[in-house]
């Protein structure tokens, strides 16, 4: 992991500015908006390995699933559920009906559930019984009319059984087995199997995330989340080995996420390092962990602590930890990051699953201008209105003025023959 010292914030930030290749993934939209199923089974044969009669999972495969679940794994999923679902719960309470009436004119502003989202959850190189809790669990809470869920499938052609579970268990109405950026765009364009989505949620690899961002002009979608960012800012106050333990982490995920650490101690950087080096021999998916933490992790050692804030802010990671004297002091100043975590002892890994916080968050520095995933995501605001003659009267002089100065002149006699 390198050390770089950092004399220019912004500067240092805009080198880390994130860049894709969309040219592949468009070509895998295009093909199953234009072949449906077909291009589908074809997708998973090519990346997968497997050859699925049905991209459906049924209800005995589910059945079965449940009978390779440990009553642990079974214990920890619904915790995982009932956190989440205590925090959602409490946000949606909040989305009340407003009324405003002025004038002669009534505006009723509500907020509405979806009708249809699409919850991708990924596999590959690990399972996540936890994304589908994260993306289930508020789209039910707000009401969402049907929920569907899209997870790769194994050479085998099943879903791993936590997967299923955790689906089921938060009350996903239909479960596709397909991956990666064609089952982003079957949900975007429907299939002869999976219908079209009003919505697309979820967290995924470079190739979904780009996937993600191409169909937003034919469907919504909750954020750009993925691959994983980790950042901390430490001082040496924090423990180098629980700080190196924590940017291995989040780095185990694939060999694409971005970990760094922010610092103003030379000391803590150098024993930040040497701890990485000794952890992640031995460490389990430590070869995945050195590919990333080589390719794209970093130690930023800056000059003051007001330029490790201005970086944070700069950079905006999914996840940002302070590990500091005063953390509360620095965490006060943050305001892009996905998700801040006070102090020592709030882990990314644990926010990952039962802290209540939701880890679907945004990456490619998207927190500046959104959070977390939660039932805001899956609600839209109605607004109605109501006008009457006497309204009407009130604004005909202001209404005309600005229609002729739009040069738009029937919008004025529209009004006018009501008079």
């Amino acid at each position: 992991m390198r050390i770089i010292k950092v004399t220019n914030p912004d500067s240092f930030a805009r080198q880390k500015e994130p860049i894709s290749d969309l040219k592949q993934v468009r070509a895998i939209l295009e093909k199953v908006r234009q072949q449906g199923d077909t291009a589908l089974r074809e997708f998973e044969s090519k990346f997968n390995k497997v050859s699925l009669s049905s991209l459906r999972v049924s209800k005995s495969e589910i059945a079965d699933a449940y009978k390779n679940v440990t009553e642990d794994q079974l214990d920890a999923i619904k915790m995982a559920r009932k956190n989440l679902a205590r925090v959602e719960s409490t946000l949606k309470q909040h989305l009340k009906k407003i009324q405003i009436a002025s004038g002669g004119t009534k505006i009723a502003k509500s907020f509405v559930p979806l009708g249809r989202v699409g919850c991708y959850v990924p596999g590959g190189l690990a399972r996540y019984p936890s994304s589908a809790v994260m993306s289930i669990v508020p789209a039910k809470i707000a009401g969402v009319g049907q929920v569907i869920v899209a997870t790769p499938p194994n050479r085998q052609g099943k879903i791993d059984p936590l997967v299923l579970v955790a689906s089921d268990l938060c009350g996903a109405d239909m479960i596709f087995k397909v991956s990666g950026a064609h089952a982003i765009a079957a949900l975007a364009y429907g299939t002869e199997s999976i219908p079209q989505v009003d919505k697309i949620v979820g967290p995924g690899g470079a190739f979904v995330t780009a996937a993600k961002h191409l169909v937003s002009e034919r469907v919504s979608i909750d954020m750009l989340a993925g691959p994983t960012e980790l950042g901390i800012i430490a001082d040496d106050m924090a423990d180098p080995e629980i700080v190196a333990a924590d940017l291995i982490s989040q780095s185990e995920h694939s060999s694409d996420t971005v970990c760094f650490l922010l610092t103003t101690s030379k000391k803590l950087a150098d024993r930040v390092k040497q701890s990485i080096k000794k952890q992640v021999p031995t460490a389990r998916r430590g070869k995945i962990v050195m590919q990333s933490l080589e390719q794209n992790g970093f130690i930023a050692l800056c000059k003051s602590q007001s330029d490790m804030i201005n970086l944070a802010n700069r950079l905006a990671p999914e996840h940002l930890q302070i590990m500091t004297k005063n953390p509360k002091k620095i965490s006060d100043k943050i305001s892009t990051a996905g998700l801040v975590l006070v102090g020592n002892h709030t882990p990314s890994s644990a926010s990952d699953y039962l802290f209540g916080t939701n880890h679907i968050l945004p990456t490619n520095r998207l927190g500046r201008s959104r959070g977390s995933l939660s039932v805001l995501d899956f609600v839209k605001v109605q607004t109605t209105v109501e006008s009457s003659r006497q309204a009407l009267r009130k604004i005909e002089k202001n209404l005309r003025t600005l229609a002729e100065s739009e040069d738009l002149p029937n919008h004025y006699e529209a009004v006018r023959k009501r008079l």
